[in-house]
Order: C-alpha cells, then sequence, then structure tokens
C-alpha cells in the first residue's frame, strides 16, 4: 500500500490557508440560532466549530495556519469564541452582509484563497483519516460520501483515475451516488479565487446565488485535476434532529467522559455523557445520550439524549429528545423541548 505524501513535502514552506464560510442564518435550527451563529450550537460537549477544528487539526498544526471565518447573522460571537477557546490561531474575520451563495461568501476572504487552500462548511462533521494530496498528482480534492439517494445532494462523477468529471446539483437519477459533503481543498487557491472571478462576472446566478460546484466546473474545463476523496461517516449538524444523532454519535465514539465524574449521591448516570466539571447535579439521573456543558444545574429531574447549553437549570423535570439553551430554565415540565438562550419554561 502506498503512504500518504508527508505533509510537509506537500506544502512545503506555505501555510494552509483554511477560509470557513458562516454567514446563513442557521433557520433550521431555531431557536437556537435566534441568538447565537450555528457553528456555535454544542453537540457531544462543544460547540459544532470546536468540533469542525479538531478534525482539521487531523492534516496540520492549526497554530502555522491562518483561518479566515466569513460571518454574518450573529458573527460577532465567533472571534471572542476563538481567543478563548483556540487563542494561537491566526484568525480573520469577514462580514458577509448580502448572502448571495457559496462562491461569493468564499469570494469575501480572497485575500486568503492563495497557496494551499481549505474551504470547510460547518454544518458538516466527518468521522474518517482525511489526507492531501501530492500536488504532483491532483490539483485539489472534493470529499465526498456515497448515498443510497443522491437526489437532494449535489453529486460528483469520476473518471477511472477519480479524477472528478463534472459536479451535478441534485440529479434526476441515480447514476451517481458520490454527495458533496462540504470539505474542499485546492492546491493553489489562487485557481479557485480566478474560477470564482470569471463565474460572478459571466454566469447568472441560480436563484440568486453562485454556487462553488460551479466555481469547481469552471476549474475542471480549465484543465484541473480535482480528486474525490471518500469519507466513512458523514454526519450533519443543521437540524435538531441531525444534532441529536450526532451528538449520540460523537459521544458513543469520543467524548464519554463518565469515567472521569465524580457523583454525588442520588444522581444516576447512563453512560454515553459529556458533563462538563462545573455542572451541578443533585437527584438525577442522567443519559443516555446526555451533553451537559459548564455552569448548568440539574435537581430532582431525568434527562436522555439531549444537549443542555451552558448555564442551563433543570428542576423536577423529564425531559428527552431536548436542547437547552444558555442560561436557560426548565422548571415542572415533562416532555421535549427546543428552547433559547435565557429562555423560562414551567
Amino acid at each position: 500500500m502506498q503512504l500518504p505524501t508527508p505533509l510537509e513535502e506537500i506544502l512545503g514552506k506555505e501555510k494552509l490557508n483554511i477560509v470557513i464560510p458562516m454567514a446563513g442564518y442557521g433557520s433550521r435550527l431555531r431557536p437556537q440560532t435566534w441568538s447565537k451563529p450555528k457553528p456555535l450550537v454544542s453537540t457531544a460537549g462543544k460547540p459544532v466549530l470546536a468540533h469542525v477544528l479538531d478534525i482539521t487539526a487531523q492534516i496540520t498544526d492549526l497554530d502555522d495556519s491562518e483561518i479566515a471565518f466569513v460571518v454574518g447573522y450573529q458573527g460577532e460571537q465567533v472571534k471572542p469564541f476563538m481567543q478563548d477557546y483556540f487563542p494561537n490561531i491566526k484568525a480573520h474575520y469577514y462580514v458577509q452582509k448580502e448572502l448571495r451563495g457559496q462562491s461569493h461568501a468564499v469570494y469575501m476572504a480572497k485575500d486568503h484563497l492563495s497557496g494551499p487552500t481549505m474551504i470547510l462548511f460547518v454544518d458538516t462533521l466527518i468521522d474518517s483519516q482525511i489526507t492531501l494530496p501530492d500536488p504532483e498528482e491532483a490539483d485539489g480534492v472534493v470529499w465526498v460520501k456515497e448515498v443510497e439517494d443522491p437526489r437532494r445532494f449535489g453529486v460528483v462523477s469520476v473518471n477511472e483515475a477519480g479524477n472528478i468529471n463534472e459536479l451535478i446539483e441534485k440529479p434526476d437519477n441515480f447514476d451517481n451516488r458520490l454527495a458533496i459533503i462540504g470539505y474542499y481543498y485546492f492546491s493553489k487557491g489562487e485557481d479557485l479565487r480566478t474560477a470564482i472571478e470569471t463565474q460572478i462576472s459571466s454566469h447568472d446566478p441560480k436563484k440568486g446565488e453562485h454556487y462553488l460546484a460551479d466555481a469547481i466546473s469552471i476549474m475542471i474545463d480549465s484543465g484541473a485535476r480535482i480528486k474525490a476523496q471518500a469519507v466513512d461517516v458523514w454526519m450533519d449538524a443543521g437540524t435538531p434532529d441531525a444534532v441529536f444523532e450526532t451528538n449520540q454519535y460523537f459521544l458513543e465514539k469520543y467524548h464519554n467522559n463518565l469515567d472521569e465524574l465524580v457523583l454525588d449521591e442520588g444522581v444516576v448516570v447512563n453512560s454515553p455523557v459529556n458533563i462538563h466539571t462545573s455542572a451541578k447535579i443533585k437527584n438525577s439521573m442522567i443519559g443516555p445520550n446526555v451533553s451537559i456543558s459548564a455552569d448548568c444545574v440539574i435537581e430532582n429531574s431525568s434527562i436522555d439524549n439531549s444537549i443542555l447549553e451552558e448555564g442551563a437549570h433543570l428542576t423536577n423535570s423529564e425531559l428527552t429528545r431536548s436542547i437547552i439553551g444558555k442560561r436557560a430554565q426548565v422548571r415542572n415540565f415533562k416532555g421535549q423541548l427546543n428552547i433559547g438562550d435565557d429562555s423560562t419554561i414551567e
């Protein structure tokens, strides 16, 4: 088996530029996203954005990279988050005031589209070993996952060498089942920048938006060799149901901290869970598949398959498949809840 080319040989003396577009409203994840951007919603013990950065750390030392965030609604929260949790990363911030599509969002960070460049859309989480291609063999990568029904995805068709022939948005047949997951790499980000400029200047936007797939198609038509690289596990984090599924998966595989907990008498915990050490729990049953953030207080309650954001309070309640926002308070409630930050339910 041929081993992957070492990263230092791929990048040489160049740093990896990372562009993370995250300006969308996250409307499918409301009410959580009324008060915070979607990538700062928690799952399996940390915000989705932190999981994405953990995945990226497989490829490169993030302290030696530069990250450009393209933010929008509630985007002012991203900078303090990065300063608190990833203080050594050199980060830049650009505001996308008009949502005119993926290519427009990426182009907001055009100064960072040079040399080795990754584009990461943060409503996607993966569990897979990812590598960068040798620049002698490919000019870029689109990460994909085979799906049973490709008709609601963007997909790629590939040739025998694994190079992408075509990117197809929501096909009407099952001929190509490699769905685009939203992670991309380009050995020369300036080639993508040029393609986006060509796209925006000469192509009418589809439904008012410029799609990144069309820019990549321009690159391929100009001779770029873009590989399709499959991932093992692809998880969504864009809807409540998807967040619950992702929470369970990452708790089971990576973030279960039950063995590290010191539990008070009267507290029963069913694995897997991720409970912050500052959380206070009394006379309650927790789990399975529960994430409890810092400074939460839970008393006389039971909770399973749920996520409590920082500072949430739960008293005399029984919750299942619930997301409780920051500093929210829930008393005397039984059932499912999805409430945003600073809410009160009694």
